[in-house]
């Protein structure tokens, strides 16, 4: 269903004066009819003190960033997006099947004051609905990442209705229907990459080992996250702004294990950079002596000394040297 939107007098104020001002009238012909025993005028003025309070239901107030969807007898009519003092019709009735929809997410949250909460209470249960850019965080999951890996990963996806008609009529609750796709998104998106990178692992599809990871492409990832969301919920007239990463962790069970590989994968790296830095270190100190011909080794002793400086730059402790002042032979 295609959104229609209304465009229409804002006559609400005036309405509601001449609603007022009859049953003002009405009242005082009523009084002065008994008085006078004037029945012929009462039966008009009791007619209108009963029937004036019906068009009281087509007064709407709209605030900015708010729309009413009208359906009268079931038929949809259209949508009011405008801010302003509307009157339609008392027998149209609005439409918002997740006006008492609690989730986690702005405009749901209770954070503030009792008075602050009532009014949030009753917002919410008004059947108009907000055009604002909202965030929805959902609760964190539990997924196997493309290695098998359990890990723990939260999303904050900024969202707001785009037709709402769509909102409305093509899904039971527009708001339960995001959060589900958003869960059914992430679990997708998560399982095709490793946690960190990893060999032999390919996350774009195209049949050449990767880089990526969760850890290190996180930008690429929430985007790809962003994607897989707003096509699941084009059908729902919600327009999906952003998509961010908020947490992401090993499962408790394997975090320790998981910490204690990361060290050592650091601690080798660590090592191998000291070791080719000694190496070259080496081969730089006997590359001069050979060219300043400070002196003359063989191979025995180019093997000793090289050793020596290896064991004195690879070590893990200062070096205590011990001086030979014998010969070197």
């Amino acid at each position: 269903m295609k959104e229609k939107t209304l465009t229409m007098g804002k006559h609400g104020m005036a309405v509601l004066l001449l609603s007022l001002l009859i049953y003002a009238a009405a009242i005082a012909g009523t009084v002065w009819g008994a008085t006078q025993e004037i029945y012929a005028l009462m039966a008009p003025c009791i007619f209108l003190l009963a029937t004036t309070w019906l068009l009281w239901p087509g007064l709407k107030v709209l605030r900015p960033q708010e729309a009413l969807v009208l359906t009268l007898f079931g038929k949809y009519i259209g949508t009011i997006k405008e801010p302003g003092f509307y009157f339609v019709n008392p027998f149209c009735s609005a439409v918002n099947p997740a006006a008492k929809t609690k989730l986690n997410q702005s405009g749901d949250v209770k954070n503030g004051s009792a008075a602050q909460n009532t009014a949030a209470d009753l917002a919410s249960l008004s059947n108009k609905i907000s055009l604002k850019i909202m965030t929805l965080n959902n609760t964190r999951q539990k997924i196997n990442d493309c290695l098998g890996n359990p890990i723990e990963i939260g999303i904050a996806v900024t969202w707001r209705i785009q037709d709402t008609a769509k909102a409305v009529f093509n899904v039971d609750n527009y708001k339960e229907f995001l959060s589900l796709q958003c869960d059914s998104a992430l679990r997708n998106i998560v399982r095709i990459y490793p946690y960190d990178v990893a060999p032999n692992v390919d996350t774009t599809g195209d049949g050449v080992a990767d880089e990526g990871s969760l850890r290190g492409s996180s930008e690429i990832v929430a985007a790809r996250i962003r994607e897989e969301i707003q096509a699941r919920v084009n059908e729902a007239g919600i327009e999906v702004v952003e998509a961010r990463i908020t947490h992401l962790a090993y499962a408790p069970e394997i975090a320790a294990v998981m910490l204690q590989r990361q060290q050592a994968s650091a601690i080798i790296d660590a090592r191998k950079m000291i070791v080719d830095g000694a190496v070259g270190m080496v081969e730089m100190a006997l590359a001069h002596l050979n060219e300043h011909k400070i002196v003359e080794l063989d191979e025995e002793r180019k093997a000793a000394m090289v050793s020596n400086l290896l064991v004195v730059l690879c070590g893990n402790h200062d070096a205590q040297p011990v001086v030979n002042s014998g010969s070197l032979y």
